[in-house]
């Protein structure tokens, strides 16, 4: 029978190295409680912050070294918990560091409304009379731009004071879909009994054996439905926390808030939707290359992500995974494909599934550590693709913390999309181009090509539910599971018009821990397409362009997302990036239909 195994039978080398951060959980507990002193020093200059250019720098430069030291800590709790969400002891840990994330938002809170007291000419006199404050400029003129959109300081603390509860929701449905759920054991042709889980259902649904995929398919949603009010509230109250956030906020609307934190223009959002809408054509194309290559009547929800190949694919280890994505990153520079070596040598990754783990993959650190990158490796092109995606992230983080001050290290989720991207598809030019087996090659152009589908349209449809959604909360109209239901299950059917759309695939929402990040998604879409524009230009231009994109890296978040990917020769605001990056999928299906035999 295969099984997930504990955490503990998995070898240390294939493990993040948590004790870099701390060397005992005792150390966490003795930095906890450090940092928890700090964050009162703060408080000392609430009503004081423009009190003087001088007493302006000393608060800031304090906020930096007490919040590098919460973010190590909150950091350290979280990564512990992911590791098997069923250990109670790190679940309060994280509870702890979560509770001190807060009181340090609390205890900030009042810097940005006093800042706000000032005007632009006030800022200026600021910056010339104490020139250390330049390395602040960018953030204080992003605080003046925030004004209309900041409360008073006594309503900032009580908001961030909240951020524990309005983002309850989140922790409950991770809490039930990670640690709580147990999905069944199915028995596969051979007749061995496979247990289901969130890690390895799409591999599952990869499986040659049709009937084995249905089966999979159909226990895996009926485990949802037995959830299905309980995740239906979750998500309920979580969106609704987000409009009542927006209105505290002194905006219309809720994604109106989530473009405006990262200065997005919200016609970036309603131009990826209606680009991709004006293109489904692509993706019913695949669609009808799927339901060819299995030799189906009807392409059913079981089949879609079964690989137009035909079979389950090469394997690949972690191992020979590491070489292709180190080798596929040459074009970005040497030293850039060197530090990515080292760090996978240096137990960034932690690698397999074990049971408890959470699901998915992610990249996370902070400022005063090296980056860590959850896994749950498959052995097989998709997880050596997840691979790549996340490794992106990581070597973002790292140049950016490099080139930026503290207060600059961080980037938005925008921009981050586009790293992990370009690597994914420097790996698909790289194997298409050099893999001598064949058969690589072919579940390469496969897997790409899913990754268009999954990323570019799949979110497309997610960012329009999360839309709908929001705006039946905003209307004051009900949110109830069969709402749910019927506004994806018609969204799927109009994304996927060529299949058979069934009761079960309208519950796919419950299964997407991104529809709690608000307003979260559709940067994957935008991501995509931008990545296929940078590394179009590094393909044809070199060096330069992959200089320019390294420099957009190390931007960090000096400057805005959309003038970061300016740098990289990307103009985001325009519809041009999303339908270049159709017509890479137009012509990579026409390429696998000629390789294949398909129509």
């Amino acid at each position: 029978m295969s099984s997930v195994p504990e955490r503990g039978d998995i070898d240390r080398e294939y493990k993040w190295d948590l004790e870099s951060v701390y060397a005992t959980d005792e150390a966490w507990e003795e930095a906890l409680e450090e940092a928890k002193g700090r964050v009162e020093e703060i408080r000392e200059y609430e009503g004081r912050t423009t009190e003087s250019p001088e007493t302006l720098l000393e608060l800031l430069e304090l906020v930096e070294s007490v919040m590098r030291d919460v973010a190590t800590v909150v950091s350290y709790a979280r990564l512990r918990s992911s590791e098997d969400t069923r250990n109670q002891e790190y679940q309060a840990l994280s509870a702890r560091a979560e509770s001190l994330s807060a009181e340090a938002g609390s205890a900030t809170s009042f810097i940005e409304p006093e800042l706000q007291r000032l005007d632009g000419n006030e800022v200026e006199a600021f910056l010339e009379e104490e020139p250390a404050l330049e390395a602040y400029e960018h953030y204080l003129d992003d605080a003046l731009r925030m004004k209309p959109h900041t409360r008073s300081p006594e309503v900032e603390e009580l908001l961030a004071e909240l951020s524990e509860v309005t983002g309850a929701a989140s922790d409950v449905y991770s809490m039930l879909s990670n640690a709580d759920m147990r999905f069944p054991t199915v028995e596969n042709p051979a007749g061995e009994g496979v247990e289901i889980t969130q890690g390895n259902f799409t591999k599952l649904q990869k499986h040659p054996d049709r009937e084995f995929r249905r089966e999979v398919y159909e226990a895996f949603y009926d485990e949802w439905a037995g959830v299905r009010n309980a995740v239906g509230t979750a998500l309920k109250n979580s969106v609704k926390a987000d409009v009542k956030l927006a209105r505290a906020r002194n905006y219309d609307t809720a994604r109106e808030a989530a473009l405006d934190g990262p200065n997005v223009p919200v016609a970036v959002y309603d131009t990826l939707l209606d680009t991709v809408r004006d293109n489904l054509g692509h993706l019913h194309r695949h669609a009808e290359l799927k339901r060819e290559a299995i030799g189906a009547d009807e392409l059913r929800m079981w089949d879609l992500y079964m690989s137009l190949t035909g079979d389950e694919g090469p394997e690949v280890t972690y191992e020979e995974a590491t070489e292709y994505v180190v080798e596929a990153v040459a074009p970005l520079g040497e030293a850039y494909q060197e530090c990515m070596a080292e760090g996978l040598e240096s137990r960034w990754v932690d690698v397999y599934e074990n049971r408890g783990k959470r699901a998915g993959a992610f990249s996370g650190g902070t400022y005063d550590t090296h980056p860590f990158i959850l896994m749950n490796y498959q052995d097989d092109v998709a997880s050596m693709f997840t691979l790549a995606h996340e490794l992106g992230h990581s070597m973002h983080s790292l140049l950016a913390n490099e080139s930026q001050p503290w207060h600059y290290s961080s980037y938005d989720i925008f921009v981050a999309e586009v790293a992990s991207t370009v690597n994914e598809t420097l790996l698909t030019h790289h194997l298409l181009e050099n893999a001598d087996d064949d058969e690589l090659r072919r579940h390469v152009l496969d897997e790409y090509l899913e990754r268009f589908r999954s990323t570019l349209y799949r979110q497309t449809m997610f960012a329009d539910f999360e839309l709908r959604i929001h705006e039946i909360a905003e209307e004051g109209g009900a949110l109830t599971p069969d709402a749910f239901d019927e506004i994806y299950g018609g969204l799927k059917a109009e994304f996927y018009e060529p299949a058979a759309i069934d009761d079960r695939i309208a519950r796919e929402w419950m299964r997407i821990p991104h529809f709690y990040y608000s307003y979260y998604v559709y940067q994957y879409s935008t991501g995509i397409s931008a990545a296929v524009s940078i590394v179009e230009r590094i393909r044809e231009e070199g060096e330069p362009a992959a200089a320019d994109y390294r420099e957009a890296l190390r931007a960090g978040g000096s400057a805005y997302p959309i003038e970061v990917l300016e740098t990289a020769g990307v103009d985001v605001t325009s519809p041009a990036p999303v339908e270049d990056a159709l017509g890479v999928y137009g012509r990579y299906l026409d390429e696998i239909a000629d390789l294949l035999d398909l129509r």
